[in-house]
């Protein structure tokens, strides 16, 4: 019997404590609810400091709250703080248990990403709003454009991944290419070290034993007049070497002194010889 007392007692207190909780709920949507009011008011008078208060003051008094969440992310769109406003509609696609709330929050997170140029992810986002509402038909045209936005973008993305190709196969060819040119230049390098080894080497021969020229070890067999006349310096073009203007000398002198002595013979035979007999 005492069990049976207990028991009750039990249930009627947490009966009691569940009656609270609800209280305190409903007393916090209310809450809620009404600064959403106040906030949608401000933000028609186009004051969104003081709305985004007032949201955020909704959303701290019911955290589950979707009105909140969701009019926060439509004031942020509309502000142009898209990122924020991605956050705050992702929230309430999160907290919403209605499909008609789920089907408002996909449709703007939708709209955001196409803000955002996110073509593909906005295809998934207005399908998600689709699902739970196939009747919307202005989420069904959204749809439609976000899918050729997504097929352009994939398009530009498979040219850049061509030309990114191209791009690196040149400048592979020109790499190949500098090092052939490499390998050529130390080739030739080679091939004139070795030319340069072989003229070297053939000088080399022609030295003799005593490791002197040949024309020296020539030289040496030569008589010595020969010497003389190599050692002697050539006449340049136009000019007389020494020994022939030695030679034109003396033979000047041999025909002046015969021109002398024709002249004193010609003298001697026209002078008359003195007799001794006078006139």
């Amino acid at each position: 019997m005492k069990r049976i007392i207990t028991f009750i007692t039990v249930l009627i207190s947490i009966v009691a404590f569940s009656q609270e909780v609800d209280k305190q709920q409903l007393l916090a949507l209310k809450k809620s609810n009404n600064y959403v009011y106040e906030a949608n008011t401000l933000i028609n008078k186009d004051d969104f400091i003081s709305a985004e208060m007032e949201y955020r003051k909704a959303i701290s008094e019911k955290p589950s709250t979707v009105a909140g969440t969701y009019n926060l992310g439509n004031a942020y769109y509309t502000s142009g703080n898209f990122e924020e406003a991605l956050y705050r509609h992702q929230q309430a696609a999160q907290a919403a248990t209605s499909k008609p709330e789920k089907h408002k929050a996909f449709h703007n997170i939708g709209n955001i990403l196409m803000q955002n140029k996110k073509c593909k992810e906005a295809v998934e986002a207005y399908k998600n709003a689709l699902r739970n509402d196939p009747t919307d038909d202005e989420t069904r045209y959204n749809l439609g454009l976000a899918k050729i936005c997504a097929e352009q973008q994939q398009d530009q993305q498979d040219q850049n991944k061509d030309e990114d190709k191209k791009d690196e196969n040149k400048e592979n060819q020109d790499q190949k290419k500098n090092e052939e040119n490499k390998d050529k230049e130390g080739d030739n390098k080679e091939d004139k070290k070795d030319e340069g080894d072989q003229e070297k080497k053939e000088g080399e021969d022609e030295k003799d034993d005593e490791g002197k020229p040949k024309d020296e070890k020539e030289d040496k067999g030569k008589p010595d007049e020969e010497k003389k006349d190599q050692q002697k310096p050539k006449p340049q073009p136009g000019q007389l070497s020494p020994q022939q203007i030695k030679n034109l000398l003396e033979a000047m002198n041999n025909q002046e002194q015969k021109v002398q002595e024709k002249i004193n013979a010609e003298k001697q035979k026209g002078v008359k010889v003195k007799t001794e007999k006078d006139w």
